[in-house]
């Protein structure tokens, strides 16, 4: 392993130790406002993650991602609800499993097909999922439902810190460091190549699917305890998955860390500019020349600016000639 390198990876484990331990000692030291913000931005960065499966290791657009996320907070509103009754860690693997049912059911008869198809059926299942906690008495309609009250914020972070580090790990593992993530990028970078090849390209595209859907699922039940109400319009919102797209466009598509940067920048920029401005106009303003920008000049996201990246690489290698030629010519 040659000096540069080692150098690079000593610096990126230091950088990752500083990480972990502001966020394992965060509830000891930062003050309520703080961990909320925290927990919000974990969350933010989990979600980004599990929409960067479907699309940027698969290779599908979904844009009803978010219902995976409402059905996990409904179940775990539902059974938590005084006549049923149920502990709160026992109702987060069966909001996965529900969500898992459901991207199967969707994702085996849509995920045969390419292009606008799987994005239409994505957004209609949303609009569904939407519809039916609107008007079913189970969920409490337009009106929602109410969870029991806990004011603990060290716990949520505790819960959303251990959800969102589990998602990335898992993706890391499974996408970055094992067979099935070579399938996955295989099948979307040519599939018919990949069948060629012997890979069930059907299946490895459900079982992303259903991993992209398990991960919102449980973030979701951990924010519906910790907010203590949801209704279809803050939990079934599609809004909420345009805003996992920008996330995760300007962070990275298909990288590990484009999720985690795009989720964290975007978040923290968007709470800053409420408190200056008052309202998010600016923060959309923000957002689409940010877009703009990195669809220009880093098509492959803020990530591509990492140390060691191919791209930034190839900016230190554009600038320093010219300042070169520049010192010559005087």
């Amino acid at each position: 392993m040659s000096a540069p390198i080692r150098r690079r990876k000593t610096s990126s484990l230091i950088v990752l130790g500083i990480v972990a331990l502001a966020l394992l000692t965060m509830p000891f030291w930062a003050g309520s406002y703080n961990l909320r913000l925290a927990t919000n931005v974990l969350l933010w960065v989990g979600l980004a993650l599990s929409w960067n499966v479907v699309c940027g290791y698969a290779g599908y657009i979904s844009f009803g991602h978010i219902a995976f996320f409402g059905i996990g907070a409904y179940v775990t509103a539902i059974l938590m609800q005084p006549g049923v009754g149920w502990n709160f860690f026992a109702t987060l693997p069966v909001g996965a499993v529900v969500a898992a049912v459901i991207a199967l059911a969707v994702g085996f008869p849509t995920l045969r097909l390419r292009g606008a198809y799987f994005a239409i059926a994505t957004w209609a299942m949303a609009e569904g999922v939407r519809e039916l906690a609107t008007v079913a008495s189970i969920t409490g309609g337009s009106g929602g439902l109410v969870l029991p009250v806990k004011s603990d914020d060290t716990f949520f972070y505790w819960c959303m810190l251990a959800a969102t580090a589990g998602a990335y790990l898992v993706c890391f593992l499974l996408l970055e460091r094992s067979r099935f993530g070579y399938k996955v990028k295989a099948v979307r970078d040519n599939e018919p190549a990949a069948r060629a090849q012997g890979i069930n390209a059907n299946l490895v595209k459900n079982q992303a699917f259903i991993l992209s859907a398990v991960i919102p699922a449980v973030l979701g039940g951990i924010n519906a305890y910790w907010i203590t109400f949801i209704n279809p319009d803050s939990s079934l919102n599609t809004i909420l998955t345009d805003q996992l797209v920008v996330m995760v466009l300007v962070g990275g598509l298909g990288h590990i860390w484009g999720p985690v940067i795009g989720g964290t920048v975007l978040y923290l920029a968007q709470q800053q500019f409420v408190v200056l401005f008052g309202d998010s106009t600016a923060y959309i303003v923000l957002v689409g020349a940010l877009v703009v920008l990195v669809v220009l000049f880093l098509p492959d996201g803020l990530v591509s600016l990492l140390p060691g990246s191919r791209r930034l690489n190839l900016i230190r290698r554009f600038i320093r000639p010219r300042a070169t030629t520049t010192t010559g010519s005087s």
